[in-house]
């Protein structure tokens, strides 16, 4: 199993969905809107919050928990999503999980994803 966490812009949210939605297996996203900065510091984003001086641009957070055979897929599918072809689109992180347990039923492992 692994987990995927890409940090994009807030409008390209929904291409990212409708792109997800699309694999078959899926079981899920979880989206956080958040804030931030990049290489940029957040200088030059055509939207941006300034908080005490500091500039940070709105972003969103994906976190997906997937089975192995799907993680290609998956970024692929944000990458696709997510892509304007400026700076700032984002970035995704892959991360291994070492074990999953479902509260309802108790499987656990890849079951439980």
């Amino acid at each position: 199993m692994k987990e995927i966490k890409a940090y994009i812009k807030s409008n390209m949210l929904s291409e990212v969905i409708k792109e997800l939605h699309k694999i078959e297996r899926l079981t899920g996203v979880s989206v956080t809107d958040m804030k931030g900065f990049g290489r940029e510091k957040g200088e030059g984003a055509s939207v941006r919050i300034v908080d005490n001086m500091i500039s940070y641009v709105p972003h969103v957070n994906l976190e997906i928990i997937c089975h192995n055979d799907l993680v290609e897929t998956v970024i692929t599918a944000i990458q696709k999503g997510a892509h304007t072809g400026l700076s700032g689109d984002g970035k995704i992180y892959i991360l291994p999980v070492e074990d999953a347990l479902r509260i309802s039923s108790g499987e656990r492992g890849e079951e439980a994803v």
